[in-house]
This record gives structure tokens, C-alpha cells and sequence, in this order.
């Protein structure tokens, strides 16, 4: 029986990536006991390059450097594939296209968590790309039923700004947390019955003593997943 072996593609930023490291060794240990630790592979972008990208809307090029990546990691033995950010899922199915293996969507495990809990509308946070386009919207409602709420224009707008100019660098500020909460609270108030935490640096920030719903932890979500390929029947790795 082949190994099974995680493709990360991180650095997206590198701050989140050493989160979902951790938890996918957690899990793994937690699982299997003793001195036991996750077959992982990783590909690190440098984030800036990634963000002029982003910034520029250069989707193609950002889109090949993806499939490389991934290509890259399936090569070295991959078994599966994790896109350690939100917001490039928004090539994620070009990605899978490229290759071989499976590619762990993130909203899949975030949307079976929102209907393990009976939910069926959520608010939604992360990059202005992941909240106003229409590759994480659209896979939540068209492919698991759930209906997706997102902040207004300006707070959207203050979302965004917080995550690149703060979170990415490894900066948590006591502003910028009451800030969320009070933006959860709107998203609330509009008939959210729970938050998505749709960027992997948010949860960097807040938690669930932070909001009067749950919040769904995309980053703990999709490792846990990532842990659950690697441990297949749970007797092995």
C-alpha cells in the first residue's frame, strides 16, 4: 500500500502555514500516539511575489505558478494536495485539472462543519478576493446549499486592509480585533448563524470567545482534513 503523503503549497503567507504544520502534526499525534509526526512535503512562495500577483490581477500568471507548484510536489510523491491560503482557491480547480492527485478543497470541510451543526446561512470573512468573487461564494451555495453573507463595502474594504498590512506580517492589534468582532456582529445581526473565518491568518486574531455564533476555523478545518487523507483507517501514516 503506497504511503500517503500532504502536498502544502504555503507561504501564502508563511505565518498561516506554520498553523496548519502544527495541526496537521497534532492531529496525526493525537491519533496515533508516542512519537508519531505527519509525512508532509511543502513548497513555500515568497508571499510578496504572490501579492503583486494578486494586486495586479495577473490571475494567469499567479495560476501558473500554482499548477507548477503542485505539479512539483506530486512529483516528489504527493498523494494529495493542500493550497494552504483561501484566497488562491481561486484556481484551485485549474490546479486539480494539472494533476493527478486530489486537491483538498478548503470549503468543502468548512461547509461539512456548517451543516454538521444544522446551519444553513454564514457569514463570510477574508481578502476583498475571496469576499466579493465569486470561487469560494459559489462552491459553498452551489455545491453545499448554504446561503453566504459578506460585510459591506467599507468594511470589506477594512477586512482586506487588516490581513495584508497586519496579519500576513505577524502583527495582532487590540484595534484591529475589536474591529472584527464588531463586523461579526453585523453579519450577525443580518441572520448569520455562524462566521467563516475565510482567511487563514484571521484566526491569528480572533476566536470563539470573540463572536456570539460559532466561528469556522477554514485553517484548523482544512488541516484536519489534510490529517484525515494521511491517516486513511487511523492505524497508520
Amino acid at each position: 500500500m503506497q504511503q500517503r503523503i500532504v502536498g502544502l503549497i504555503g507561504g501564502m503567507s508563511w505565518e498561516s502555514s506554520a498553523h496548519y504544520y502544527r495541526l496537521i502534526n497534532e492531529h496525526v499525534r493525537d491519533a496515533l500516539g508516542g512519537m508519531h509526526s505527519a509525512r508532509l512535503l511543502l513548497w513555500s512562495f515568497d508571499f510578496a511575489a504572490i501579492e503583486a500577483l494578486q494586486r495586479a490581477a495577473d490571475w494567469q500568471e499567479a495560476t501558473r505558478r500554482m499548477i507548477d507548484a503542485a505539479r512539483r510536489l506530486e512529483a516528489a510523491g504527493a498523494t494529495c494536495i493542500v493550497i494552504c491560503t483561501n484566497t488562491m482557491h481561486r484556481m484551485a480547480e485549474d490546479v486539480q485539472e494539472a494533476i493527478g492527485i486530489p486537491l483538498l478543497h478548503i470549503a468543502d470541510p468548512t461547509a461539512a462543519a456548517a451543516q454538521a451543526l444544522g446551519l444553513k446561512q454564514v457569514g463570510l470573512l477574508g481578502t476583498a478576493f475571496t469576499m466579493e468573487q465569486a470561487f469560494y461564494k459559489g462552491r459553498l451555495q452551489d455545491r453545499h446549499g448554504l446561503q453566504v453573507l459578506v460585510p459591506g463595502e467599507e468594511d470589506r474594504a477594512e477586512v482586506h486592509r487588516i490581513i495584508y498590512e497586519e496579519l500576513v506580517q505577524g502583527r495582532v492589534l487590540p484595534a484591529s480585533q475589536a474591529f472584527y468582532r464588531q463586523v461579526m456582529q453585523r453579519l450577525v445581526d443580518r441572520g448569520a448563524q455562524a462566521i467563516i473565518l475565510g482567511c487563514t491568518e484571521i484566526m491569528m486574531l480572533v476566536g470563539p470567545d470573540d463572536a456570539s455564533v460559532p466561528l469556522l476555523d477554514t485553517t484548523a478545518l482544512h488541516a484536519r482534513a489534510a490529517a484525515q487523507h494521511l491517516l486513511g483507517d487511523g492505524t497508520s501514516v
